[in-house]
Parts: C-alpha cells; structure tokens; sequence
C-alpha cells in the first residue's frame, strides 16, 4: 500500500487570511477549513478573496469531508462558493455550524449541504482513511477546535487558530491533556498557527478586555457603539453583559451580525435578558446615557454600518456628538488605510473613538511566541508545518522550531499551492501549483483576475479617453471624432486639448488612407503618444471604426 501522505495549503500560507488545506491519502481527501480574505488596497471593486482550490477540481470525488476549525470569515466564508463544486460533508461544532447554516441560507445553498455536529472530544471516521480527532482550543469565538487525523501513514495535528488562555471567555480552557496525549502515540506532522510568530511573551486572556470595558461603560456619557466581526459571539456576550450591568439598552445592526447573535441565542451560546435586548428603531426613544449599539464594520468596510456612519449615509443612525465608538478588533493586515480613515471620519464627526492602539478593547485569538513554544514542546512532532501567516510568520515559527530541536530538513516553510509529501522517514516539498487568488466581485466568482484589475487601477489613476471615428466606404472621415473622457480632463476642456485629438486622428486616417490594417490601433497608438506628450499621463484610450 502506498504510505505517502500528501499536504496541499490552498489557502493561509504566505498571507493572513481564507485559510484552506487539503489532506490527501491514496484516492481520498479532506479539507480544513474554506475562508476568505479582504482585498488590498489596489484590489478595486472586488469584495473577497478566496482560496484558489483549481488542485481539486478533477478530484472532487475524492473528497470525503469538509472540517471546520470555527465559524471565523477566515475559516469559513469560502463555503458558499466552493461548496457549490464540492459534494461532501462538512463537520463542524455546534456553534460554527450554526454560523455556517446561516451563511447557506443567505446563499441559497442551506438545503443542498448536508452539514454535520460534531464535539470536541468524540472521535469519527470519514472515509476508508482518515479518523479524526476534534480538541477544544481557546480562540476569540466559542466551539473552536482543532484536529487530530489518523492516516496510515501517521498522525497529523492541525491546530487550528488557537491561544493557551486560562480565562477564556466561555469558561473552556484548551486541551492540554489531548495534546499531550498525541505526543504519547507518537504524532507525523504538526500544522500550527503562526500569526502571531513575531510577537514575543504571551498573548492576553480574553477575560483582560472585561476590565476596559467596565470602565468605559462606567465613563461614557453619551451613546457606546461597539464594532466587531459579526461572528466574535463572546465580543457581543461581554458588550450585553456590561450593559446589563450599567443599565443601558442594547440594539444589534447589520444583518450579518443580527442573524448570528440570533442563531446563538437559540443555540445558548449567547445569553442576553430580554428586557436589555432592543430593536435599533426605539434607540430614539430612550436617552443616550442608556444606549449600547453593537454593529458590524470593524475593518472599515465602505457598505458595513460602520463605514456609512462614518460617511454619514446611514439610513436610520448618525453619529452624535458625545458618542463613544470602540472598534473591537485587530485590524486585519491590508486594511490598515480604511480602519484610519474611518476612525478619523468618526472623530471628524464628534465621537470618541476607541481602538487597540490607544485602549484595551481588543485582545488577539492567537497564541504569541511562547504559547507556540508550548505547542511544540507538547505535541513533538516529527515535521512541523508552519500555516496561517504571512511568510514572515512561517519563517519567524520555523525559526522557534529549530531552537526546541526540530532539525531544519522537517520544517516545511511553503506557500500556496506547495505540495508537501509526507513519508514515515522523508518529507519533500513538491514543484508549487497554482495557489493564487479568486475574486469574488458581486456575483461574479473567478470571472475577473489581474488585467481586470490592472485595467481597474489604471481607470483610477488616469481614466479613460474614447473616441468613435465613422468611415465611409472610400475610407474617408465622415464629420468630426466623437470624444468621451472620463477621469481624465475636464469636460469643459479650456485647453483646447479634444481639439487637438480630432486632428491628431484625422491625421492618421489620412495617412493610410482609412485602408490601413488594425487603422483603430493605430489610432490608438498615436492618441496616447499625444495625450502623453500634453498632459504626462496615460490613460486608457480606446477607439472604435464605423
């Protein structure tokens, strides 16, 4: 029988962010995790990022589950669109599969999938190959987990996100005995979490944050607005329980996170008394002192509530002088320009705004160099994979490894799309695929990729110059150019600079005669040339012949 176990990352290796590796074993495969990623800044006009999971495509059949680490956009937000090419089950806790059913029935997809509750604890079995094994970790959301797979080959660990806090919110410290008892049988290969590679010590407990938002609660004079993710279920328990306690009415806005306080509630993982909970609408009606919002836009997202109270285009709520905004959540890397211009729009606007670099409102779900070191040095892995990290975070974890013991040729820093084939006494890193990006634009998904957006950039930066030139049967121009600019120069023109296009076309049609072969590029040639030398810019210059 042949004993290789091979490891793709198809997501999360070399960026932070739509988290996504299949584990394959003779014909069978599983997948960890499907997530998104937040666009870049040049990224114009897409609104996600999935993983490009092209490797599984002429195997589809092959897959014999979906597992979930936790309900996070970054473990789960690719589902709706890889599970419309996937027909597997997917296993995942009570909790993230709450949040998953939600996020299917939004995409019409909740009927069509057969989802799976699993307990950390309880082992299963998927396919002829693999036993799994799910652990409680401790993260920044309930129900996390990560995952011993049996395979004939050997054990493989997949952590998962993960922190080693001992007053996690939920009151469900992480698995050191499961852990430890891997190590005992003895474990193949370690995948382990590595955002957190560059930061020194350990990471704090979410119990931390309570004492900074009792005091902001006891201090605020007016309205608290607390942004978040929309799945962050223990962020929302502590903004009810604080509250609760200082008298104040909470409202939830934005239908991501309404839908999913609303799914937790039925599931009991979210507690709130009935008399705290109100509707956005009566927030009106009660004054600000007693008022406590709870909305999504953490990271700046132009279309999240957030970011239109920041514009002042929200339909029902403005931001009011007096106002305390908390953005409770670690900006992701890449959104950096939107979360500032937002805080600065908020204060622009009157509030009083809170965030992780000037207040303890946020801790991060992810274990520091210590905690990683303890992971090492519990589970004792053979091989060690570092995932879910920038390659700065593999490269920083790899290092770590090294220093506990773990000789460089069992470390596998790779990237997307990197092939890893595990053997009892070998490890080799295979020639990488494709591992690159899917836009997600709309409904499009996978119909745009780079030009487009090279396209879109260079729209931005120097618009467009369109020119129509009608010909007649002899090849002659037939009355002036019609010119459209956009983005380019001012539709008066005071310089005259549309003039001097026309003649510069009607120059070139006399010069081949309108008979000249690809006459519209060379058109287009010479326009550029022209508007280049005018204005030192280069727009997109089309032109087309009728």
């Amino acid at each position: 029988m042949n004993t290789k176990l091979r490891i793709i990352p198809l997501g999360g290796c070399g960026e932070i962010g739509k988290n996504m590796t299949a584990i394959e074993y003779n014909d069978e495969i599983i997948v960890v995790d499907a997530g998104i990623m937040f666009p870049q800044n040049d990224m114009l006009g897409v609104d996600a990022i999935i993983p490009d999971y092209q490797y599984l495509m002429d195997k589809l059949d092959n897959i014999v589950a979906v597992l979930i680490t936790h309900g996070h956009e970054d473990h789960v937000g690719a589902l709706p669109h890889v599970m419309r090419d996937i027909d597997a089950p997917i296993y995942a806790t009570p909790l993230t599969t709450g949040l998953i059913d939600v996020k299917m029935r939004r995409a019409g997809l909740n009927k069509e999938i057969e989802l799976i509750t699993i307990e950390a604890g309880n082992a299963f079995t998927v396919g002829q190959h693999f036993t799994i094994e799910p652990f409680h970790v401790a993260h920044s959301i309930p129900d996390c987990v990560g995952f011993g797979i049996t395979t004939p080959a050997g054990l493989v660990v997949h952590t998962g996100d993960y922190k080693f806090d001992h007053t996690p919110a939920d009151g469900w410290p992480p698995d050191f005995a499961k852990l430890a008892e891997f190590s005992q049988r003895g474990v193949l290969c370690l995948l382990a979490d590595s955002t957190n590679a560059d930061r020194p010590g350990w990471t704090k407990s979410e119990k931390e944050i309570e004492v900074a938002f009792d005091k902001m609660f006891r201090d605020a004079p007016g309205r608290i607005i607390v942004a978040s993710f929309a799945s962050l279920i223990s962020r929302i328990q502590l903004v009810a329980d604080t509250a609760a306690k200082y008298g104040r009415y909470l409202a939830i806005t934005g239908r991501s996170m309404r839908d999913n306080a609303k799914m937790a509630m039925e599931l009991g993982y979210l507690k709130i008394d009935e008399a705290t909970l109100i509707d956005i609408s009566d927030i009106s009606n009660l004054p600000a002192h007693r008022v406590v919002i709870m909305a999504t836009g953490s990271q700046g997202e132009p279309s999240a509530v957030m970011g239109r109270l920041a514009r002042g285009n929200h339909n029902r709520l403005q931001i009011e002088e007096g106002d305390t905004v908390v953005l409770s959540a670690h900006t992701i890397p890449g959104n950096e320009e939107l979360v500032h211009r937002t805080i600065n729009q908020l204060f622009r606007r009157g509030a009083n705004v809170l965030y992780e670099n000037v207040a303890d409102v946020h801790v991060s779900g992810h274990a520091s160099q210590e905690e990683m070191k303890l992971m090492i040095n519990l589970v004792r892995p053979k091989y060690l994979v570092p995932v879910h990290g920038e390659l700065r975070h593999l490269k920083q974890h790899a290092v770590m490894a090294q220093e506990l013991g773990i000789p460089a040729e069992n470390i596998a820093v790779i990237e997307n799309g990197t092939p890893i084939d595990l053997y009892a006494d070998s490890l080799d890193v295979q020639p990488r695929m494709r591992g690159g990006y899917i836009f997600v634009d709309g409904d499009s998904v996978g119909e745009i990729d780079w030009p487009v957006l090279r396209d879109r950039e260079k729209l931005a930066q120097s618009g467009l110059f369109f020119a129509v030139v009608s010909l007649d049967h002899m090849g002659k121009m037939v009355g002036q150019p019609e010119i459209i600019s956009r983005g380019f120069i001012d539709r008066r023109d005071e310089n005259g600079l549309i003039d001097d296009a026309k003649e510069t076309i009607d120059r070139v049609v006399k010069q081949f005669d309108g008979q000249g072969k690809g006459l519209n590029k060379k058109i287009e040639d010479a326009l550029s040339r022209f508007l280049y030398a005018e204005t030192g810019r280069r727009p997109i210059v089309e032109v087309v012949i009728k």
